[in-house]
């Protein structure tokens, strides 16, 4: 299974985890390699183990190191890996700030199978999810302690920056970006990681917020 999704669930209700892993192992494309009852053996696995994975869905509330502080440390120490949110905590405050600590996607755990599936697909091609509600919350929520640049300078980013950017706040991926602004996705990758420098953002989710936060991008023109 090369080609396989890598996930590790962290939730300390084994009954749900183990129901989650059921399914998710139903799929050809999905390999659950670990599953964790708490922050501390989440880490310690990462710690010990090179077998890394492509994506952690992190319960928020977990005993002995919970999944807020957990993703702090992955998000500082494993910058690659890509954590999803799965809780039952639907508060804009929790939402806010699991995306301020790192967290690429934010699922509640009333979504649907088909919802979670999209989730995992989409943030393994495209580097992040958010839903409508989230994106809502994005945009209403003050997430102010992230370094606003100068972007009342209109040579702060390029119109091309800008467009592309606009594109990745569509949830498009590299290739279809490339399609769309005729470049080809090595060009993109270019513009984007031009853009991570710029922002001072540290992934793409970051972006999102970024493009929302500073009006760049219309929240109405997403939800669409």
């Amino acid at each position: 299974m090369d080609n396989s999704i890598k996930i590790i669930l962290a939730d300390d209700e084994v009954l749900f985890r183990k129901g989650i892993s059921f399914l998710l192992e139903r799929e050809k494309n999905i390999d659950v390699i670990f599953e964790a009852s708490n922050g501390n053996e989440l880490i310690s696995f990462l710690k010990e183990n090179r077998n890394h994975p492509d994506i952690i869905m992190i319960d928020l509330k977990m005993p002995l190191l919970n999944g807020v502080e957990a993703t702090k440390i992955i998000h500082k120490d494993f910058p690659k890996i890509k954590i999803i949110a799965l809780t039952s905590y639907d508060s804009e405050s929790f939402v806010a700030n699991m995306i301020d600590v790192g967290v690429v996607s934010y699922l509640i755990k009333n979504a649907t199978p088909q919802e979670l599936l999209t989730t995992i697909n989409e943030v393994a091609t495209k580097g992040f999810y958010y839903n409508d509600y989230v994106m809502q919350v994005i945009h209403e929520s003050a997430l102010t302690t992230r370094k606003i640049k100068s972007r009342f300078d209109n040579n702060f980013l390029s119109s091309r920056e800008l467009e592309v950017l606009q594109h990745i706040c569509s949830q498009k991926s590299t290739t279809e970006i490339g399609e769309l602004l005729f470049i080809s996705p090595r060009t993109v990758e270019g513009h984007r990681n031009n853009l991570l420098f710029k922002t001072e953002c540290k992934n793409i989710a970051g972006l999102v917020v970024y493009a929302i936060q500073n009006k760049i991008v219309s929240l109405g023109n997403l939800l669409d």
